[in-house]
């Protein structure tokens, strides 16, 4: 069935999908605003340490309001979404259990496949729109040959956001326009600008938006002791990587791979989070040194631009947002679950968080990091 040509425009409130609703706008496309409203900001606000602040977060009820009035300003119908109840069940309550487990997730990653794009599609259904446009920094193509949705970085790679976006199914990419895909971050400001949007200027978001002042220890306190929960005892010890006891430490949630500061540990060289073992509730630490990699296992597999490969092929990986993408053999190895080996080794790879496979610049997969092998 061909798709209708309403589109709705997923409106965050910041500067680049306000920019994709006045781009489309203008050339005319018969357009609808969506927000979803995700969080209360003000929800756990000076508890157990929290900041009173809300600045500086997505999703925010001032997002909200800017979102309405450059809809109200360009002249569509605008929507908000309470889509709370489902934001913490399947993405803050699984945040919080991996982090008390242990791992370093990805809450953005979260959002966008379990909730955002689902969401949004669904809603946009539900009155009258069979498309959505947002405002990532990404490019999608259907490809004939392939007979498959292809998702591809981005024109900005400064700005690359397919890292977060690798559990899009084919559906949902036949569905999304992504029209920055092929413009540099200053360009859409100027654009926006030009369209007369007072917010061409506002800053990007910088935090989590349900974790002010970016402090995880903090958030999982007060959103247990919110919840009538107390914070589980996974204190244990700190060990070297040869096993020797160094220290003590008051629970697995306050560390995460790579991470070298909050140890209490004297040395005469810098040490970093190497493992962290929730069984025993053991800490690792070890040199810069140590915390090298040749391998990683990703599992909960997505497989985008391709199907799930029968044999080795040759990717490039990024372990996290901001890390270049290194070269690397793929290979599955069973249901569901890959192993990838490094050219070079790779620094603090971390369960919990993403693997991105990109064929140059498409996407050709992705998983979820759970074990690795040290140099």
């Amino acid at each position: 069935m061909p798709l209708n040509n309403t589109i709705a425009v997923a409106m965050s409130g910041g500067v680049d999908s306000s920019a994709v609703a006045a781009l489309l706008h203008a050339e005319g496309r018969d357009l609808i605003g969506l927000t979803l409203q995700l969080w209360n900001q003000r929800r756990l606000a000076g508890r157990e340490g929290m900041p009173e602040t809300v600045q500086g977060r997505c999703c925010s009820i001032d997002d909200v309001y800017d979102a309405r009035r450059v809809a109200e300003q360009i002249g569509i119908p605008y929507y908000l979404v309470n889509a709370q109840e489902r934001f913490e069940n399947e993405v803050v309550r699984p945040f919080v259990d991996e982090y008390l487990a242990g791992r370093t997730p990805i809450p953005c990653t979260l959002c966008n496949n379990h909730l955002k794009f689902d969401q949004l599609l669904l809603t946009a259904r539900q009155i009258g729109a069979d498309r959505i446009a947002t405002g990532h920094y990404a490019r999608n193509h259907y490809d004939e040959a392939r007979a498959r949705w292809v998702l591809s970085r981005p024109a900005d790679k400064s700005k690359d956001q397919t890292y977060f976006l690798f559990g899009l199914t084919q559906d949902q990419l036949s569905r999304t326009l992504f029209p920055l895909g092929e413009m540099q971050k200053p360009a859409v400001r100027s654009m926006a600008a030009d369209h007369g949007l007072e917010l061409a200027q506002k800053p990007d978001s910088q935090e989590i938006c349900f974790i002010p002042g970016g402090s995880y220890s903090q958030f999982l306190k007060a959103y247990l002791d919110e919840q009538g929960r107390e914070l589980p005892d996974s204190s244990g010890e700190l060990v070297s990587a040869s096993g020797e006891v160094l220290g003590h430490h008051e629970g697995i949630h306050g560390f995460t791979v790579g991470q070298r500061k909050g140890l209490g540990l004297s040395s005469p060289q810098p040490l970093y989070v190497l493992n962290i073992h929730p069984d025993s509730h053991a800490v690792q630490v070890g040199t810069d040194d140590q915390l090298l990699s040749w391998t990683l296992i990703a599992d909960r597999l997505n497989w985008v631009s391709i199907l799930e490969p029968e044999e080795e092929i040759r990717v490039t990986i990024k372990i996290r947002h901001r890390h270049e993408p290194a070269p690397a053999t793929l290979r599955v190895t069973a249901f569901d679950r890959v192993e990838a080996t490094f050219d070079e080794p790779q620094r603090a790879i971390t369960p919990g968080q993403s693997a991105v496979f990109y064929q140059g610049d498409e996407v050709a997969g992705g998983g979820w990091i759970t074990a690795e092998d040290r140099e």
